[in-house]
């Protein structure tokens, strides 16, 4: 197995190199063993430089001299490559979503992942890790719905199916029928059913 030096856990003045998936499934409890999650069983005030940090240092930084709290409670540090790597999927998700929710609205076919993440980087979209790429997404086809976008698209449409009792279908149908744009087919007999589509 491939392990990715790299990461941290730093406090004001103390630092543990750590693997950063091994902490996040330490502190969600999957992994127990604190000699797979930390690269070294030390804490540092330093990790380049090698300088190892006085237990008075650390405890004074969390109130204890037990390593799990710190990597409980310490800020996770992430270097630069690891952040890009990250950014870089969560961008390809980004894309991923917004083709399979879009089409060309000429077309009504939908666009390449590919073709979602030339748009983005033609209209300079930046990814933030601090927002889900579901959000980012919505955010993204918002901007690419303007009349003026370097890729058009649109939403895709849902084909919904409701059946319900006739006499329930009498006193709610009005109301349902205005959350949908076209009914394809309608049959009212013991049951109401219908098949609609909706916008997504």
């Amino acid at each position: 197995m491939i392990r990715q030096p790299g990461t941290n856990i730093k406090s004001a003045t103390t630092v543990i190199a750590c693997y950063k998936n091994k902490v996040n499934e330490f502190r969600s409890g999957v992994e127990k063993d604190l000699s797979e999650v930390i690269q070294i069983e030390q804490i540092f005030t330093n990790v380049p430089k090698g300088q190892v940090a006085k237990k008075d240092d650390w405890t004074k930084a969390f109130g204890s001299d037990n390593m799990d709290k710190v990597l409980e409670e310490g800020e996770l540090q992430v270097n630069n490559l690891e952040r890009g790597h990250q950014l870089a999927s969560l961008s390809r998700e980004i894309a991923t979503l917004v083709a399979e929710m879009t089409v060309d609205p000429a077309t009504k076919r939908k666009h390449t992942v590919g073709m979602v993440e030339k748009a983005m980087t033609e209209i300079g979209y930046s990814t933030r890790a601090d927002k889900t790429a579901k959000a980012q997404a919505l955010d993204l086809i918002r901007q690419l719905s303007q009349p003026d976008s370097v890729l058009p698209v649109e939403r895709v449409r849902m084909r919904v199916r409701i059946t319900m009792p006739a006499k329930d279908a009498k006193r709610i149908k009005e109301k349902l029928m205005e959350l949908v744009e076209e009914t394809e087919e309608e049959e009212m007999d013991a049951e109401w059913e219908t098949v609609s589509f909706a916008g997504a």
